[in-house]
């Protein structure tokens, strides 16, 4: 065999191998964004409900959920961030109008939510297991009035056409973010005035991919 067969030889296993190297990553790279993908919230669709309860009864209302991406693999969440527009809050248990503007004012000062200095509350994934099903555990931090900590919470996960849909409930202590007023935990003899630490938010997180 001569030197030009050799290399003949060599050029066609080379090729060879280029055949079935080439596809490969073309695949690899074009598949990896069906895998792979932020979806953005729709602030529109979601809801975002509170509920505080006090020695002698409780409040409801709703806030507005802000901007927000999620990032998703294999149409499951695996991270993301999300906020809350703060100057949204509202009630929706009281029919008295005057009693429900001192209401608002009050969870947007100083003494609860401080939202003209932060008029954002932000959430941001870390971690996310499934549980069963579409059920899965989320941890995340919670930032309020500047001051992040740890949540843990559940949530249903529907990703269906596009659409992703979170429905759950998280159960926030209002004094890891320095808010105190009312609370029995800090201050003595509040009798019938006293908040309860804890409250909850029931959301409906729905995100898109365009």
């Amino acid at each position: 065999m001569n030197i030009s067969s050799l290399k003949n030889k060599h050029m066609l296993n080379l090729s060879g191998i280029g055949s079935r190297i080439i596809p490969g990553l073309v695949i690899l790279l074009f598949s990896y964004p069906v895998f792979a993908k932020d979806y953005r919230v729709n602030s529109t669709s979601s809801t975002l409900e509170w509920e505080a309860k006090k020695v002698t009864g409780q409040h409801v209302g709703t806030i507005s959920f802000g901007e927000g991406t999620l990032n998703v693999e294999r149409k499951k969440i695996t991270g993301g961030k999300v906020a809350v527009d703060m100057n949204t809050i509202a009630d929706t248990d009281l029919t008295n109008d005057a009693y429900k503007q001192k209401l608002i004012g009050h969870l947007k000062s100083d003494d609860f939510f401080g939202v003209e200095k932060f008029p954002q509350a932000t959430l941001d994934v870390k971690n996310v297991a499934l549980k069963s099903d579409n059920l899965y555990h989320f941890t995340a931090d919670l930032t309020i009035k500047g001051i992040s900590s740890p949540v843990e919470f559940d949530a249903e996960v529907k990703n269906d056409a596009g659409q992703l849909t979170a429905n759950g409930t998280i159960v926030v202590n209002r004094t890891k973010y320095g808010i105190k007023y009312g609370s029995g935990s800090f201050f003595e003899g509040l009798g019938d005035k006293m908040i309860y630490d804890e409250f909850t938010l029931k959301f409906k997180l729905v995100a898109t991919t365009n």
